[in-house]
């Protein structure tokens, strides 16, 4: 889990990834009898064509980066958070539940009750998986697994049963909310200017936290040796639980946004697979906060480029996940030949 020894390193496995994932994208788009080219310019204009459509990358751009940050606590500490997508869906719940409780009182009370009930919500969940890895020696890639179907269970459960609209069990999720409860947006902007600034100050006291704390020092320590570090008087159980809650805490908030900012209601896929993405995400920028903007940034416009593909081109939109298909095998080939040349040398 060690990450690369220099940022040259992590650009030039960024740049071998993205030039191997585009070859066989392309060689997939070419089959389905279009031109890469022209696919490309498509996703590019269609998501960076405007200002308009810029603030729709950036709305995407906001749950999957506050994923990514707290990934960053798990691996550091050497710990495969899988169930980021359930901790999502927590977040989520969580928020629901406290503007379902607040309505009818002052927005600017239940809106920061939603995002601590989010928080709070989706960190004890992740810290089930923890307490799963440290206290029952379950792995913690199937612990994360089996609570991300248990928290998708809930969902379904609380948007067909409890949380149902009135007379009817919908696909389309909850009754929305009433507008003065969602997150307020600025005059043509599709994502929240505050939420935006948010997730940049996050992004500084995460590095922070991870460079300059006893916090990050501790987590970098237990993830290098484990076994050292509890004869440094460190305790590695104690810190991978609150690594996990850190991580759950952060993809909790992300489920608080697609809510309260994005759909306004509780839906069956709110948490947009984005947990899981965060995870190739952080791989992409070689476990390092500096690139996980950047290549967010990347995976948001290509998620919301690809909307174009079935209108220019009469090809599925479904073109952006092989693109990430084919990053998530490029990123594994290219760090496991990484790996190889370490252990060879």
């Amino acid at each position: 889990m060690r990450p690369p020894s220099s940022s040259g390193e992590v650009v030039q496995r960024f740049l071998w990834t993205l030039l191997l994932a585009l070859g066989l994208s392309s060689a997939m788009v070419a089959l389905g009898g279009a031109s890469p080219l022209e696919a490309y310019r498509h996703i590019l204009a269609g998501s960076l064509g405007s200002w308009a459509k810029i603030t729709q990358v950036l709305r995407v751009w906001v749950p999957l980066t506050l994923c990514s940050l707290g990934l960053l606590y798990t691996f550091q500490i050497g710990l495969w958070n899988i169930g980021v997508e359930g901790q999502v869906v927590l977040g989520a719940v969580g928020a629901t539940a406290l503007v379902r409780w607040g309505l009818g009182a002052p927005p600017h009370w239940v809106i920061p009750a939603a995002l601590v009930g989010a928080v709070l919500c989706s960190g004890l969940w992740a810290l089930a998986a923890g307490v799963l890895k440290t206290h029952a020696g379950v792995n913690e890639i199937f612990a994360g697994l089996g609570l991300n179907f248990v928290a998708t269970g809930l969902l379904l459960w609380l948007i067909f049963g409890p949380w149902k609209q009135p007379g009817i069990a919908s696909m389309s999720g909850t009754e929305t909310f009433p507008q003065s409860y969602w997150f307020p947006t600025a005059g043509g902007w599709a994502v929240s200017p505050e939420a935006v600034v948010a997730v940049s100050a996050l992004l500084g006291m995460v590095a922070w936290s991870l460079r300059a704390t006893r916090l990050g020092l501790a987590l970098k320590a237990i993830g290098r040796n484990d076994q050292a570090a509890f004869l440094l008087g460190l305790s590695p159980p104690r810190w991978m639980l609150l690594a996990m809650m850190l991580a759950g805490g952060l993809a909790g908030l992300a489920g608080a946004y697609q809510v309260l900012a994005v759909y306004h209601r509780l839906i069956p896929n709110i948490s947009s697979q984005y947990g899981y993405l965060a995870l190739l995400v952080v791989m992409l920028a070689g476990f390092r906060w500096q690139g996980i903007p950047f290549i967010a940034f990347f995976f948001a416009a290509l998620n919301v480029g690809s909307i174009q593909l079935p209108m220019m081109l009469r090809m599925d939109s479904s073109l952006a996940g092989v693109i990430q298909g084919s990053l998530v095998l490029a990123a594994l080939a290219v760090q496991g030949m990484a790996w190889r040349r370490r252990t060879a040398s």
